[in-house]
Formats: C-alpha cells, sequence, structure tokens
C-alpha cells in the first residue's frame, strides 16, 4: 500500500493535473467514475507498473523474512555406560547448575558389590605376597640344610676314599657306593629347594604383582561404573521441565532424564531463512534489523555474520529407496547467521523468541569507486534509498505487532 500511495504521487497525480489544468477537465464532470480509467489509464497503468517494479526491487535487495528465530542448542541429561533406575533426584523442575553438579544418582548396588569384590581380591594377593615372600625365607633356609646335608655326606665320602686309598679293603667297597649315592641324593635335595625358592620369588617379582595389576584394573573399572551412576551437570546452565523422580528407569539411548540449557544459548546469535531467490543478495557483512514478538516495540540493529552455503530442504540419508524430487514440496531457505550491532542488542529478548528481519545491500563501496559509470551509481543510489521504504514498513510492522498478536489473532 505504501509503494502504491508513492508511485501515485509520480504517475497518477502528474496525470490528473495535466487533465485538470492543460485539458481543462475536471471530477464529477468530465472525469466520473465511470471514465476515470479512460481519462487516467496512462497515469494508472504506469503506476501499476512502477509499484510492481519498487516492490520487486525492495524485496530483492533489501530481503526480509518473518522465519527467524533465537535458536539455541540444549544438552541431554543422561547417564553414560550404564542404565538403571533412580535412586535419588537432587534438583528440582527448573534450577540453576554449576559444572560438575550432582542432577541424581542411579541404584549402585550392582556397581558397588563389583568394586568391593576388586578390594577383596587386591586384599587377596597381598596375602598371596606375603605368603610367597614367607616360601622364599623357608626355600634358602632349605637350601642352607640341603647344603650342610650335602657338605656333611661329601666330607664322609672323601674321608673313606681316602682310608681305601692308603689301606685298600679296611672300607667295605659297598659303604663307598652308599655314601656316593648319598652325595647324589643330597645334590637333588640342594637343587629342589633352589627350584621352590626360584619359584616362590617368581610368584613375588612377576605372577602376584601382575595379578595384582589385573585386580587394580578391575578395581578401576568398577569405580568408573560406580562414578557413571553419579550424573553430573557438563556445563553451567538451567535445568528445565526436570520432571525426574525416584523409580524412574533412564537409558541412555531410549530415555533421557531431562534436558540442561547451558549459560548463554541463544542470546548472542540470530538464525534467519531468507528466500531461494535471495541467495545471491545475502552476504556476510549486511546490516540488518530486527524486531521480536517477546521483546515489542523495539528495532535491533543487526549484522549478518555468515551465510549458510547450502538448502537444508536438499539434505538427505543413505537408504534403501532413490529419492523422488516432487516429494520436496516446499522449498528450502538461506539460513543467515546474524549478531547485534552493539553490544546487549538482544538484551531482553527471550531465547527461542520468533522475530521478522530485514536485511539491506549496501553499495557504498562501488559507488565511491572512481571507475563506476554515472549511470551505474545512479542506479545504486535508487537501490540503496528504497530501503528506506523496508525500514519503514519494519516499523510499522513492530508497532502493530504486539496489536495483531494480542487482539487480532483471536487469542
Amino acid at each position: 500500500m505504501f509503494e502504491l500511495m508513492f508511485c501515485s504521487l509520480l504517475t497518477i497525480l502528474p496525470d490528473y493535473l495535466y487533465r485538470r489544468y492543460g485539458q481543462g477537465k475536471r471530477f464529477g464532470k468530465e472525469i466520473t467514475f465511470f471514465s476515470v480509467w479512460y481519462e487516467l489509464r496512462w497515469g494508472i497503468t504506469g503506476c501499476l507498473m512502477l509499484t510492481v517494479s519498487l516492490i520487486t526491487m525492495i524485496f530483492y535487495f533489501h530481503p526480509t523474512t518473518s522465519s527467524a528465530t533465537l535458536y539455541f542448542r540444549t544438552v541431554p541429561v543422561m547417564p553414560v555406560g550404564v542404565a538403571g533406575r533412580v535412586a535419588e533426584v537432587n534438583v528440582g523442575y527448573t534450577a540453576a547448575v554449576k559444572k560438575d553438579d550432582v542432577l541424581f544418582k542411579l541404584d549402585s548396588s550392582k556397581q558397588q558389590a563389583a568394586v568391593e569384590t576388586a578390594k577383596r581380591k587386591i586384599a587377596e594377593i597381598d596375602a598371596g605376597m606375603q605368603t610367597a615372600q614367607a616360601e622364599v625365607v623357608k626355600a634358602e633356609a632349605q637350601i642352607g640344610e640341603a647344603q650342610a646335608n650335602l657338605q656333611q655326606a661329601k666330607d664322609e665320602l672323601d674321608v673313606k676314599s681316602e682310608l681305601q686309598r692308603r689301606n685298600p679293603g679296611i672300607v667295605a667297597q659297598r659303604d663307598i657306593d652308599k655314601l656316593k649315592v648319598l652325595v647324589d641324593q643330597r645334590q637333588s635335595g640342594v637343587d629342589a629347594a633352589s627350584a621352590a625358592k626360584q619359584a616362590a620369588s617368581l610368584q613375588v617379582s612377576t605372577s602376584l604383582p601382575a595379578q595384582k595389576a589385573s585386580a587394580e584394573a578391575a578395581l578401576a573399572e568398577a569405580q568408573v561404573l560406580l562414578d557413571q551412576t553419579i550424573i553430573r551437570a557438563g556445563v553451567d546452565g538451567r535445568v528445565e521441565q526436570f520432571l525426574l523422580r525416584p523409580g524412574d528407569v533412564v537409558n541412555q539411548l531410549l530415555r533421557p532424564a531431562g534436558v540442561l540449557i547451558p549459560d548463554g544459548a541463544g542470546r548472542s546469535t540470530l538464525q534467519a531463512g531468507f528466500g531461494q531467490i535471495e541467495a545471491q543478495v545475502m552476504k556476510p557483512g549486511m546490516v540488518a534489523e530486527a524486531t521480536c514478538i517477546s521483546k515489542p516495540w523495539v528495532i535491533i540493529p543487526m549484522v549478518v555474520t555468515s551465510v549458510q552455503d547450502f538448502i537444508a530442504a536438499g539434505q538427505f540419508q543413505g537408504g534403501q529407496q532413490l529419492l523422488e524430487a516432487q516429494n520436496t514440496v516446499k522449498p528450502g531457505t538461506i539460513l543467515a547467521f546474524m549478531e547485534p550491532l552493539y553490544k546487549g542488542g538482544l538484551d531482553g529478548v527471550t531465547p527461542g523468541s520468533s522475530c521478522i528481519v530485514n536485511a539491506y545491500t549496501s553499495n557504498h563501496e562501488e559507488i565511491s569507486a572512481k571507475d563506476t559509470p554515472t549511470s551505474r551509481k545512479i542506479a545504486l543510489h535508487v537501490v540503496d534509498g528504497v530501503g528506506l521504504v523496508h525500514a519503514l514498513l519494519l516499523r510499522i510492522q513492530a508497532l502493530i505487532l504486539p496489536i495483531q498478536t494480542l487482539v487480532l489473532s483471536g487469542h
């Protein structure tokens, strides 16, 4: 309507003034309800053409959208690696939490039993270590005893062998043979005691430490599973609609416990979806303005920080069916990310709020360039100038938005 009124001042009004003062035709006489089209046909036709051209130029070079929201990421609250029944809940329906605060605990009787079993296993290995050390001492004593017995048998064999050498027949050969067998027997005893000591030493130095290391690893694993039954906040934030109660069953795949909204989520960036036809116009660095339902009658200066290079409507995942293009009924949008031009610009805007956004094309650098032709400079001035119309329309929308929401919507 505003564009039509503006264009009529440039087309219909001059046509009427010519008819009135140039041809002497007046309303109610030569210009009537039935002849107005014929008399002002040039002005009306020019007005319609200029209005359509102006609206097209405004909406193309200064795109607008009502599909703008302060999206925010939520963190699911769920156990990791374990599932079970809730034993204790430490937060209410809604509460502010800090990182590592305990949110709730699962029934941990099974995990506690595993931890206690691992501790008992370590204690058992420690007792076995002391027993093995005693076995080493015992084996050393047995080696000493066996060596003494061996030395005694050798001495007796040497004495009787020397007597036999000096005076043959004084000692029976059978007694010497028995002493040789006894020496071999005592040597075997020494070897057996040495082997027993080596086996006990291996228990102390290798086998039992390896068993203890395995038991300590099992204890650490059991402790990790026990710690996983205590669910803590991963970041500073706020839990909302936390309806978990003792006795509920929580599973990391099928049934999360709730959501945690990190501090600052949805309070720094505004995401807006513009029509695909504006893909060549939307560029990072463009100045924009926004008005949001949760903060009425306020225009927020914004700047486009980035433009997503893909349209979400074309996304697909590999499957067992071929894509059918006609199933994409609604065309996707160009997603643009915007930040406030001034610090604190989004203060008071509730995350998730719906907004209306205008983006404005600026050709100042091209206009200021010396090699830009004069005709193009004039055209670019016109393009930048008509952005004022869109800015005015946004302010009108901001004024009537509360009325439209509270009164005209029928709620």
